[in-house]
């Protein structure tokens, strides 16, 4: 979509300290046109303190009200066409995004998720696993997703070094630093249409 206007929903299910990040990098250089609405599940959420202070628009929109996961996005989607929504970034976003929604933005959802890819993926306690399995290097990786958990075309990469001494306290904040710098560059990698030239991972 190079040379046209992208405008970003952002999705998260819980307090959503990247899409606050997110948000802020974009309102310190008025651009927080480019973000048309943040998608939200949890009721104590700073992203969306953070979106209604930029008068972005915010949704509340928990899976519990619905009967099922089908159900909650297919709402989520209705809300998406009406703010004429192009892209979609998960940023802490718990739930797999099924079929209908996949059809409805073809290789224009894009996750983040705390490691390398191809390395511990399927999981909630990435950098755990991480810390776990004692490897010196982690990371974060973004990727346009498909339909199954932590696949698809990868974006952007950070690695992260993890020292002897780390724990899951100490490392946690590298990642957290790190993590706005990656997204940043993800929303200019597909806004200038650079992500055609990625790769997929299976």
């Amino acid at each position: 979509m190079k040379g046209q206007t992208i405008k970003w929903a952002f999705l998260c299910s819980f307090w959503g300290k990247n899409a606050k990040d997110a948000i802020c990098w974009h309102a310190e250089r008025d651009l927080v046109e480019k973000i048309g609405i943040l998608i939200y599940e949890q009721e104590e959420c700073g992203a969306a303190i953070e979106a209604e202070k930029h008068g972005i628009k915010t949704v509340f929109l928990p899976v519990d009200r619905f009967g099922n996961k089908k159900s909650h996005q297919t709402e989520i989607l209705k809300v998406l066409s009406q703010e004429k929504i192009s892209h979609v970034f998960l940023l802490g976003f718990q739930h797999l995004i099924l079929g209908d929604m996949l059809q409805s933005f073809p290789n224009r959802i894009v996750n983040i998720h705390p490691s390398l890819f191809p390395s511990f993926l399927a999981t909630k306690t990435a950098i755990q696993d991480a810390l776990d399995y004692g490897v010196k290097i982690s990371g974060i990786t973004t990727h346009i997703i498909d339909d199954k958990f932590d696949r698809g075309i990868i974006l952007c990469q950070e690695p992260i070094r993890i020292e002897q001494t780390d724990t899951f306290e100490t490392l946690y904040p590298k990642f957290s630093l790190k993590g706005l710098d990656v997204i940043i560059d993800t929303m200019k990698m597909i806004e200038e249409g650079g992500w055609l030239k990625q790769q997929k991972i299976h």
